[in-house]
């Protein structure tokens, strides 16, 4: 039988939220230790060139970031497990959180799980993912200035996504597979009054084109729903804007969640529904989004939690 390890306080995830709350964490001496997940880093590992955090004037690679992140934590006392946390029980404290390995059980939890980009799921998408496709404009639209992109989608975010890149695009085309937006009227509109937008309506991607060493997007194949017919367009760029899901099915239904599945937490606060539960990054985050924002609400949690144990102690 496997044995159980209790701790202080356990952090689920391992991004920019995870370690930063660590990293707090473990600067308070609560000896946080960090079940990392499928993907240690988060999203940020599957990115190339960051240039929007601060500290790092020349940019640096998301991976880079990403340990460089955990080391700093690490050198506080941090301990980071390359884990899956598969179920939690918060009935009682301390909490039972169930992995492939060992159980652990805690007195305070963080939820940094984040949020996974919804893709097309097509395999030049995977190839291309990073150089010329990417979920997030706010983040890569500087590196398509003067160039030709599409986006997919056809709700807030493709609308939201499309009109941002017009600062920067030579022109945006936004792919949907049916014949209006499913944006709300004030955002729909606002794309179709605007010159450098072309709607492509009925249609889908189907294959993402690219060459070169390092590769790079060329151009999209297009299929129209309607009539089945396959065009081929040039493109420098593809954004996927249909949606997030936030990482929360480990959870079981046992924390409040929004109606988009996002973690709910108090005003001005990172706790959640259960006292002793907090959550911080993309997992509750359905506005922003960012890894600064991320590792914003990281610290947040992290002195959350610390209050929480200290007032539990008395």
């Amino acid at each position: 039988m496997a044995d159980t390890h209790h701790e202080k306080l356990v952090i689920i995830g391992g991004g920019p939220a995870g370690y930063t709350a660590a990293l707090y964490a473990a600067r308070a001496d609560l000896n946080p230790l960090v079940l990392e997940g499928p993907q240690p880093g988060g999203q940020l590992t599957m990115t190339t060139e960051v240039d929007n955090f601060p500290g790092f004037p020349a940019g640096i690679q998301g991976p880079e970031l990403m340990e460089l992140m955990k080391r700093q934590a690490e050198r506080f006392g941090t301990r980071c497990l390359f884990e899956v946390v598969t179920g939690v029980d918060l009935r009682q404290r301390p909490f039972s959180v169930t992995t492939g390995g060992d159980p652990y059980t805690a007195d305070c939890l963080i939820v940094a799980t984040g949020a996974s980009a919804r893709w097309l799921g097509l395999e030049s998408e995977t190839r291309y993912r990073g150089f010329g496709v990417s979920a997030c404009a706010t983040c890569d639209a500087f590196f398509f200035r003067d160039k030709e992109v599409y986006v997919v989608g056809g709700g807030d975010t493709a609308a939201e996504e499309s009109l941002f890149l017009t600062k920067f695009a030579s022109r945006v085309t936004l792919v949907h597979r049916r014949d209006q937006l499913r944006a709300s009227k004030i955002l729909a509109d606002r794309v179709q009054a605007n010159d450098k937008i072309t709607c492509l309506w009925d249609s889908t991607i189907v294959e993402i084109l690219g060459a070169g060493d390092p590769p790079h997007v060329t151009g999209v194949r297009v299929k129209n729903v309607k009539s089945g017919a396959i065009t081929e367009r040039p493109a420098d760029g593809i954004f996927m804007a249909i949606g997030h899901q936030p990482n929360t099915a480990f959870l079981n239904g046992q924390l409040a969640l929004n109606p988009a599945g996002f973690i709910t937490t108090a005003p001005h606060s990172t706790a959640t529904s259960v006292p002793g539960v907090f959550a911080c990054g993309d997992v509750m985050d359905p506005v922003y989004k960012q890894a600064i924002t991320a590792a914003g609400t990281g610290c947040q949690a992290a002195l959350d939690a610390e209050h929480f144990l200290v007032e539990a102690a008395q």
